[in-house]
């Protein structure tokens, strides 16, 4: 797969943030179907940094209540993508 396939958009929650700024670690929204190992190839291709580690989360959309009955949440696949130090991504 291609990198902008694979990177869907970056997460700017309050914990993505404070691990950007603390650790060097930035949090990704990715498809589902990726492994580690290609959303490493696409970090490096899209921003041009060196990546040290990934780790992934595999969320479990919570069910929702309708008039019609329970409709089934989005599943998503959240990667924390951790940074060599010298190397930052500008995010805004």
């Amino acid at each position: 797969m291609e990198a902008h396939y694979i990177i869907k958009r970056p997460m700017l929650s309050e914990k993505g943030t404070a691990s950007a700024t603390d650790h060097n670690r930035y949090l990704f929204e990715v498809s589902r179907t990726a492994r580690k190992d290609d959303i490493k190839r696409a970090v490096q291709e899209l921003y041009g940094v060196r990546v040290i580690g990934v780790n992934t989360v595999n969320q479990r959309g919570s069910n929702r209540r309708t008039r019609f009955g329970y409709v089934p949440g989005r599943t998503t696949k959240k990667a924390y993508v951790k940074l060599h130090p010298e190397d930052k991504i500008e995010l805004f």
